[in-house]
């Protein structure tokens, strides 16, 4: 599989690791004698040099997930008997460091829920070509993580499979919809975990729990699943949850495809920041034109002044945006629900129902059949916005902005239970900031550089323009160094 290790192993694994452990590794990384607290890259480096070996790894996860989930629900499937077969034939620059993959992708053999009621006993065959990219990197998956239905939703709490609980306080959503892989990574279970992101699934689970979330750009990586495209526009991509930049670095390098097969700037490996300083336009205002909450709004400027701290020049804009987009989103959106439900009533010959499918499904469902005729139309619109905000990079590098807007919301704020229209009312006053990077394919990046009055973590996300990862990467080693979050631990870890 040299296509899925290409971008990381030019000068070999060995050496590749190697590199971004000279490079960026800290003295509490070096000095940390508990696995949990390891990230990615120096749990390889450990295995590679023979301090450790894989199966230690990987038991030492297993020990954790155990202990761990049983407070925080991440967990849909084990695979712990099949991950210690892997251990022992683990290979590549990450052999034997373990993850999860979540649970809207295949294993062979493995149940694949979707978090839904809707397909009990599924299993996939195959591999699609971004988790076999994935695997290919040598980490050894313990199992699937939790997911709302579909990934639907900015939460964690499928009926199929209850709440996932957010470590640093078990009261609390862990967003959506890569909310498993987040608090599994948050609470040290693992150091990374698989992610996907089709409206902020990998930067909301970041915000909410603390990890670093990059949304690479349309195209970047392998495709994940082909057939779930419902339209011209390829919202999702797929990537991780990590807990430091140098690990979301090394897996976005090791995840590219090949320089030239895309269209894209390549993507090489960023080992730290960079001394040109940036142009950053800070935008407050919700793509449907809300505003975060007074302790977002805050948090959300003290990273703007950060920045210009650090020599940056920050300067607030407003986004030269047509009203309505949110609403084409929405749309588009409503066209997955549609497209998962017929699916079902093809297969099985049953009509939809309460039973199998959750009521924000079913709604979104509804909406789309209700609206499909102004379908093309939105679609047209949503493929305008790349045009806009490409001529807002020719100004400005990046762009700085709230990810969500408010802190983690109490588990039930956005459950599963509620009616359509109470929960898409909720759901689009949370969701005014991610959306956009998944309409542009452009890349974003949430950071966790602020905490709640009440300990909760907020993100802070920075966005560019299609291709220029490395500007986000840079930058983000650069916070890291500057408001390091590598001290603080959730209630609940390891």
């Amino acid at each position: 599989m040299g296509l899925t290790r290409r971008n990381l192993m030019e000068a070999g694994a060995g050496a590749a690791l190697l590199a971004m452990g000279a490079a960026c590794s800290r003295s509490d990384q070096r000095a940390a004698s508990d696995l949990a607290a390891l990230d990615g890259v120096e749990t390889a480096l450990r295995i590679h040099a023979g301090e450790l070996s894989a199966r230690e790894a990987v038991e030492a996860a297993i020990d954790r997930a155990k202990r761990v989930d049983a407070k925080i629900n991440a967990i849909v499937n084990r695979t712990f008997d099949a991950a210690r077969d892997m251990a022992a034939r683990a290979n590549g620059p990450w052999a034997g460091v373990p993850t999860f993959i979540k649970d809207l992708d295949d294993l062979p053999g493995v149940a694949t829920g979707f978090g839904s009621r809707a397909f009990p006993g599924y299993k996939g065959e195959d591999l699609t070509p971004l988790v076999e990219a994935f695997l290919g990197l040598g980490v050894v998956s313990l199992g699937k993580s939790a997911t709302p239905e579909f990934g639907l939703s900015a939460t964690t709490e499928p009926i199929s499979n209850g709440k996932t609980r957010n470590p640093w306080n078990t009261d609390y959503s862990t967003g959506g919809s890569s909310g498993g892989a987040a608090a599994l990574v948050a609470s040290g279970v693992v150091p990374i975990a698989h992610a996907s992101d089709g409206g902020g699934s990998i930067r909301i689970p970041a915000s909410c729990c603390g990890n670093v979330g990059l949304k690479v750009s349309r195209g970047r990586n392998p495709q994940a699943r082909s057939e779930d495209a419902v339209g011209p526009i390829s919202l999702s991509v797929h990537g991780a949850q990590t807990r430091t930049v140098r690990d979301t670095a090394a897996i976005a390098s090791g995840l590219a495809l090949p320089a030239g097969s895309n269209g894209l700037a390549p993507l090489g490996l960023v080992t730290g920041p960079d001394s040109r300083r940036l142009r950053i336009g800070l935008t407050i205002t919700g793509l449907g034109g809300a505003e975060p909450s007074a302790e977002v709004e805050a948090a959300t400027r003290r990273v703007a002044a950060l920045c210009a701290d650090l020599g940056h020049e920050v300067e607030e804009i407003s986004l030269p945006l047509a009203g309505g987009l949110d609403e084409d989103f929405t749309l588009y959106w409503a066209a997955f629900a549609h497209n998962a439900v017929s699916v079902w009533e093809e297969a099985t010959g049953l009509p939809r129902n309460a039973i199998a499918f959750e009521p924000f499904t079913l709604g979104l469902a509804r909406r789309f059949e209700a609206e499909k005729d102004r379908f093309e139309a939105s679609i047209a619109r949503l493929q305008a916005v790349a045009g806009v905000m490409a001529r807002v990079h020719e100004t400005y590098d990046l762009v700085l902005s709230p990810v969500v807007t408010t802190a983690p919301p109490k588990l039930g704020y956005l459950g599963a239970a509620h009616d359509y229209e109470t929960l898409m009312g909720r759901l689009t006053g949370y969701v005014q900031y991610t959306v956009l990077y998944n309409i542009t394919g452009a890349p974003a990046i949430s950071l966790p550089l602020s905490m709640s009055e009440n300990s909760l973590p907020i993100g802070a996300m920075f966005g560019a323009a299609l291709g220029r990862e490395e500007s986000l990467l840079k930058l983000a080693f650069e916070l890291e160094e500057a408001a390091p979050w590598s001290g603080r631990r959730p209630v609940v870890f390891g």
